[in-house]
């Protein structure tokens, strides 16, 4: 048997099925204004649920009474927001076990992970190397797998060839951005040895010298140490990343174990 109203008011506990609800009291003790529903429950547009997908589903709001003005959820995303939506919540939320999500994830804050963090399916594990893994540019049916090196210091670098000239002449930026103390060039000469040294460092250019009397011709790597950032401390002692005596909001530990 059902029954029709227009509007239902319930003052104190409504419960719609069977078995006892502890956390929301029971007789004397029941908590007013609690409702307790034994599922499965929809809520919103029926008809994307075609079996039991859970306790709770939650549909499109396909509600056509005249007052029924959804309105956007305020703010913005780095690739916008993804309305209407079937759920809104305002404060904070818990899940007490696993969270599956079909589509996109997007988070205007940080993501914080209490263990690994894991991609493509298990495939990429970001505690683990830095990689870049792609379709193999010559050889079909093979892939390419390259891993970024790793060092104690937060180096940034510089490369190219030197020909007819007796300088390098260093990217502007790094005026602000390198420590010139930090600096180390690699010569490598071409097609003859020419016996180049670096002779000095001054204004943002590495002054080159050949004791060989022919024009310099070789390729250049030059490294150097930002200076806009903390210096880091490769070993410190500690049992875990919030030991490290340096300022840790400048990094991101990305293969912490």
């Amino acid at each position: 048997m059902s029954y029709t109203f227009d509007d239902l008011d319930v003052g104190g506990q409504l419960r719609i099925g069977t078995g006892l609800c502890p956390s929301l009291g029971e007789g004397d003790k029941k908590i007013d204004g609690s409702a307790f529903i034994e599922g499965p429950m929809v809520v919103g547009a029926a008809g994307h649920f075609p079996t039991p997908y859970a306790t709770l589903m939650v549909g499109p709001n396909l509600n056509v009474d005249p007052d029924n003005n959804q309105t956007e959820v305020p703010g913005d995303l780095c690739q916008g927001l993804s309305p209407p939506y079937s759920l809104a919540v305002s404060s904070n939320a818990a899940v007490m076990g696993n969270l599956d999500v079909n589509f996109r994830i997007q988070a205007g804050g940080l993501i914080v992970a209490g263990m690994d963090v894991v991609s493509k399916c298990g495939r990429h594990w970001l505690s683990a190397k830095k990689d870049f893994d792609i379709e193999h540019p010559t050889k079909e049916g093979w892939r390419l797998r390259h891993v970024a090196p790793e060092g104690p210091t937060a180096d940034v670098y510089y490369r190219g060839k030197v020909v007819n000239k007796k300088s390098i002449q260093l990217p502007e930026y790094w005026r602000k951005l390198v420590d010139t103390s930090t600096i180390t060039v690699n010569l490598t000469p071409i097609g003859a040895h020419q016996n180049v040294i670096v002779k000095g460092i001054r204004d943002n250019k590495i002054m080159l010298q050949s004791n060989s009397g022919i024009p310099i011709n070789c390729y250049f790597h030059v490294y150097g140490e930002r200076r806009d950032c903390e210096r880091n401390i490769p070993e410190y002692e500690g049992t875990s990343p919030k030991d490290y005596p340096g300022n840790n909001s400048e990094y991101l530990q990305s293969g912490q174990v």
